[in-house]
């Protein structure tokens, strides 16, 4: 039975939302940690950060540290960690599934995330049928990162899609408080790092349980 779309452009982030990697990403920050013999920090500040730029997030991690200095020691290793083939974060179940029906009922589907675009890549590579489903990506090294809403900006202006059209679909307050700072729709899912009563306050329209759930969501909207 056909509907009326209500958006036509999906937003998605990845950590948190497509990906189930929080536990993963906090436990290779908690190991540099130990190997670079950084100053401790629990396990909740470093899952707090996740959806921000790396170098955002070391800044709130470590105030008042030489950030630029900070990352080179930690990019140079992860570059050698690489080397041990670490295994990249599994999607949610169902998450893929979602996507290609998506697909299939004619939404365009792109990526707004905190990652790298190295990190982004791999997690392509690791995951193909979702790189092939994607028109369009932005990661937070090749422009601003969230909250500024800069990388939504580019996906609108890329794709020639109005704000009203599209919906950012993201785990926490960071990519809800991007969505609303130019009136763009927002779903939460509650799956990633921040709770629920985050991403309301944030402004999210709607809270899911996942990604699963957004196409029956979405088919109500447009009933």
């Amino acid at each position: 039975m056909a509907y009326d779309k209500p958006y036509q452009l999906l937003i998605f982030d990845w950590d948190g939302t497509l990906a189930n990697s929080a536990a993963q990403i906090v436990s290779a920050m908690q190991q540099a940690i130990v190997d670079l013999e950084l100053p401790p920090r629990p396990d909740h500040a470093i899952s707090e950060l996740i959806g921000l730029g790396f170098d955002e997030g070391l800044a709130l991690l470590y105030p008042g540290a030489d950030i630029p200095a900070l990352m080179r020691r930690i990019y140079h290793y992860r570059a050698q960690a690489m080397t041990e083939g670490p295994t990249e974060a599994p999607l949610f179940n169902g998450a893929l599934e979602t996507l290609e029906a998506l697909a299939r009922e004619a939404y365009w589907l792109t990526v707004a995330t905190g990652k790298s675009r190295p990190s982004l890549q791999r997690s392509f590579a690791q995951h193909p049928g979702v790189r092939d489903l994607m028109l369009a990506s932005r990661t937070a090294d090749e422009t601003a990162s969230k909250p500024n809403p800069l990388m939504l900006r580019e996906l609108l202006d890329e794709l020639q899609v109005p704000v009203e059209r599209a919906l950012m679909i993201g785990d926490t307050e960071f990519d809800v408080h991007m969505a609303r700072a130019i009136g763009m729709d927002a779903v939460g899912v509650t799956c990633g790092v921040h709770a629920p009563a985050r991403l309301t306050a944030a402004g999210a329209r709607a809270l899911l349980p996942d990604v699963s759930a957004l196409a029956a969501w979405l088919r109500d909207q447009g009933s």
